[in-house]
């Protein structure tokens, strides 16, 4: 998928929000029912043309499994396969007691295809597979800002809630005269927009804009571990290192109608927290992509998931684990065979191994990577994130507690100084106490 937006709006935000001075404006809000609470995850239907019903349960089973109610099916006009694919992971959701909805990829479909959008909305909207919220059928979007949603609820005989993903904040409120019920930001990155690469940190400033502009209609807040691109049309990397805890704490303080994961299996963009299915297209993502497992950031994700849709404000923790996530290389490292140049935005990251603890008292992490010295932090009980400068070689880690060692473990893939292809992918591991 792109990342678009206008240029005259970044320009707008950006002479409102100086880099230097991004930050929560705070806005107040009130909190959705504990019961209304939902967490979906954004699925590329697009890459997956061959799935059979098995690869939809297995899906299915490791999303319900972390608390995910939902996935929101990104789909695009062109592919022959869209309606086959829809078909099945409506059958399978309904099977395993899950839900579905359509986000209509506005990079591929426009404003002309009404009738072809209301067709779809209107063949789904009561399916028991289909995601309601607030009395309607959910309806999603990949852009498409200025499609008029008004025709297609005429359409429907079922009602529809359409949450649609606007990039201009300010403009949720006129939005509603196209009939939208919401809106989706995709901004889960530090970033002033258009693309544009900022050091961070990550703040709360666009969710803010849309919560104050959408004056009480739906918010889908997003949450990402990660992005890193390596294609001729989209290369770069955002800088979101601590991400994988930092955007959750954020959404734990914030509080907003609905979160939307970006995403479960977009491998392209290296956000994904699905399993890195070997029944997908390979767009070329697999020079970076495979070999880069996510999945333990399933686990991370899982309790932060549980305290969101309880109200609480920080997970629950009833075991001891840690999580870690680091680059297969420095940022230095060259490439002599890579067609490409390195991704916009390297040099704004730090070589670092990184180290999400989750413990249910304080403990003593000891990180060893590669030939450098080990390095000893005390951690507090909960889940902290820390960081130390990465070294050649294998990555290991240890965490004690009065003396003795609960658990300690290393990393399957050792960080080299030479690679074939620009990688920004992370490799994402974990230890649980047994």
């Amino acid at each position: 998928m792109k990342w678009t937006i206008s240029l005259r709006f970044a320009i707008f935000v950006l002479s409102i929000f100086p880099a230097h001075t991004f930050a929560s404006v705070g806005v107040k809000r009130d909190d959705p029912p504990v019961s209304d609470r939902y967490v979906f995850a954004h699925f590329m239907v697009g890459i997956v043309k061959d799935y059979q019903m098995k690869d939809w349960i297995a899906d299915i089973e490791a999303a319900q499994a972390i608390g995910i109610d939902a996935f929101a099916l990104n789909c695009a006009s062109v592919d022959s396969y869209t309606p086959t694919q829809l078909a099945l992971a409506y059958k399978a959701a309904d099977k395993l007691g899950f839900k579905v909805f359509i986000s209509f990829d506005f990079d591929y479909w426009s404003n002309g295809d009404t009738a072809k959008i209301t067709a779809l909305t209107h063949q789904y909207a009561n399916h028991p597979g289909q995601m309601k919220y607030r009395g309607g059928a959910v309806v999603s979007t990949f852009l498409g800002d200025n499609f008029d949603w008004g025709p297609v609820k005429q359409g429907t005989l079922d009602p529809i809630h359409v949450i649609a993903n606007l990039q201009d904040p300010a403009s949720a409120f006129s939005n509603r005269v196209r009939s939208v019920d919401g809106a989706f930001s995709w901004y889960a990155w530090p970033t002033n927009g258009d693309n544009s690469i900022v050091k961070g940190p990550m703040t709360t400033v666009w969710d803010d804009r849309f919560i104050s502009n959408l004056a009480g209609t739906t918010y889908m807040a997003p949450v990402s571990p990660w992005f890193a691109t390596h294609f001729d049309s989209k290369n770069w990397v955002f800088v979101c290192e601590n991400l994988p805890t930092l955007r959750w704490e954020q959404i734990l303080t914030l509080r907003p109608d609905l979160v939307e994961i970006i995403s479960w299996n977009d491998y392209g963009e290296s956000h994904y927290i699905g399993p890195y299915q070997t029944n997908h297209n390979d767009d070329g993502s697999s020079e970076w992509a495979q070999g880069m497992p996510h999945d333990a950031w399933r686990d991370l994700y899982q309790p932060y998931i549980a305290a969101f849709k309880s109200g609480a404000a920080t997970p629950r923790l009833d075991k001891d684990s840690l999580v870690y996530w680091y680059r297969a290389t420095p940022k230095s490292v060259l490439c002599p065979q890579d067609d490409l140049r390195p991704p916009n935005g390297i040099s704004m990251l730090s070589d670092s191994i990184f180290v999400a603890t989750m413990l249910t008292s304080p403990a003593t992490l000891i990180v060893t990577s590669g030939s450098n010295a080990p390095v000893r932090i005390d951690v507090p009980a909960g889940i902290v994130t820390s960081n130390v400068s990465m070294g050649m070689g294998t990555q290991k880690f240890t965490v004690s507690r009065n003396g003795q060692t609960i658990m300690s473990g290393q990393g399957d893939l050792a960080v080299q100084n030479q690679s074939r292809y620009y990688n920004f992918n992370v490799y994402v591991g974990k230890i649980v106490r047994a």
